[in-house]
């Protein structure tokens, strides 16, 4: 039988034992936190994304079954687009500003550097920015309100604005920077005060523009992804409206090929949420 001191030994080791798995414990648990914070996140800006992408595609199966009861003539779009036909929406003519290409370049960067903004697709980022028109403010000019309703977004050429909410500043912003993409994309209320601090330049463009080229850029997508599905043997039994919601959550998936080969495989999933 061991002496006292070899005991109280043991349990020292013990105890300096269980104290190492605590800490190891602690530093597991700050890490589980990290990653669930940054799944959240990712979770978050995946949503902005799926609600900017495919804002029309989740609508087109409801329109076709409308069209099909009411049997009415197609619209055409008004100040907010409506009509859900592709044929109608490739037929409006969007309009276009000429620029210089360092405004053009100072545009698509200023895009692909928002976070609500930067997933859109090139061919969409490229419409906008011959869509957006220029617009000058003078110093201590208000171009945006907290709480108005909004139908323009921006981008800065020139100058510097202060941003502030309930009347505390946020920010200050200057050139290559959007704002005011919030109410356009989620259709709410300005959620701050955009100020002037100097003279400024940006660029513009409405509601009706910007949410042309989503919805057709959607749509188009969309039909391609219905031919594509009523080409695959497996689906040629299914309805029409089973191969839609299909098309709704397909995703385009691009594999890089071996450096040997050339190219890449561009793969189509079919992606189960819920």
């Amino acid at each position: 039988m061991g002496t006292l001191r070899d005991l109280q030994y043991a349990l020292q080791e013990k105890i300096e034992e269980l104290r190492q798995r605590d800490a190891l414990i602690d530093e597991l648990e700050l890490e589980l936190d990290q990653k669930d914070e940054l799944i959240q996140r990712l979770q978050t800006e995946l949503d902005k994304y799926r609600s900017v992408i495919k804002p029309a595609t989740q609508q087109v199966h409801k329109q076709t079954e409308l069209h099909e009861q009411q049997r009415t003539k197609r619209q055409a779009i008004s100040a907010e687009p409506t009509a859900f036909d592709i044929h109608d929406l490739s037929q409006v003519t969007l309009p276009f500003y000429p620029k210089s290409p360092k405004s053009k370049d100072l545009i698509k960067e200023a895009i692909l550097d928002n976070d609500f903004m930067k997933n859109l697709e090139l061919s969409q980022i490229q419409e906008i920015v011959d869509c957006m028109y220029p617009v000058e403010y003078g110093k201590d000019s208000c171009i945006i309100k907290e709480g108005d309703v909004g139908s323009l977004v921006y981008v800065m050429e020139d100058g510097k604005v202060e941003v502030t909410k309930e009347s505390l500043k946020l920010c200050t912003m200057g050139p290559g920077k959007v704002f005011g993409e919030l109410a356009i994309l989620y259709n709410c209320t300005r959620t701050a005060t955009v100020k002037t601090l100097t003279n400024v330049k940006l660029w513009a463009i409405d509601r009706q523009c910007f949410q042309t080229i989503m919805m057709r850029t959607g749509l188009i997508k969309h039909t391609e992804y219905m031919e594509f599905l009523k080409s695959v043997p497996t689906f040629h039994g299914l309805q029409e409206d089973i191969l839609s919601k299909l098309a709704d959550v397909l995703e385009e998936v691009s594999i890089a090929q071996p450096p040997h080969c050339a190219g890449s495989i561009l793969l189509y999933c079919i992606s189960c949420r819920g």
